[in-house]
């Protein structure tokens, strides 16, 4: 036969460990949404720092390419510059005609002149383009002054250089000036 007491008892033993289970259940339920929100934190965290870093790499690399573009091409505004005194040099030859014994130390001085000009271009990457007459034309490395119809001509090519052209490491700094033949095809 039950006791009445006993089961008083267990009744009253069961509520207080059913509340302590309770109470262990909602303490490992805010524990392990704890736990949750942290992980959640920690790989937003991460996240972050990832694109922290690769956004720092790749201002490494722009900050490289740039210092390395105006190494190569920094001094693009000063040799446009000094093209003209080029063509001036090239100019006063042409007019001297001919060297005689009065306009020999003349020539000669601008020749250096010229030639250590040329030297100081070619060091700091700087390379003339000398088209030919006859050459044909290319719009990517010649600027066309004009077109005119000479014979023996095909059209297209080159009749004339006005200035020569210059290439700064891999880019176009000016274009060569020069005339085209506009020669119909026969």
């Amino acid at each position: 036969m039950a006791n009445p007491e006993n089961d008083d008892f267990l009744d009253d033993v069961d509520a207080a460990e059913a509340e302590t289970y309770a109470d262990d259940l909602e303490e490992f339920t805010d524990e392990a949404l704890e736990l949750d929100e942290l992980k959640a934190e920690r790989d937003e965290l991460k996240d972050k720092w990832m694109r922290a870093m690769a956004e720092a790499e790749n201002a490494r690399k722009r900050a490289d390419k740039q210092r390395r573009e105006a190494e190569m091409y920094g001094g693009s505004k000063l040799a446009r510059d000094l093209l003209p005194v080029y063509d001036n040099m090239v100019r006063a030859l042409d007019a001297a005609g001919e060297k005689t014994e009065e306009n020999s130390a003349l020539i000669e001085g601008v020749e250096l002149t010229m030639r250590e000009l040329l030297n100081t271009f070619k060091k700091h990457g700087i390379e003339p383009i000398s088209p030919e007459v006859g050459d044909k034309f290319d719009p990517n490395i010649h600027e066309a002054m004009f077109e005119a119809p000479v014979p023996g001509t095909k059209a297209g090519e080159i009749i004339q250089v006005s200035a020569e052209g210059f290439w700064l490491s891999d880019r176009l700094l000016r274009p060569a000036q020069v005339g085209v033949s506009s020669m119909p095809a026969s």
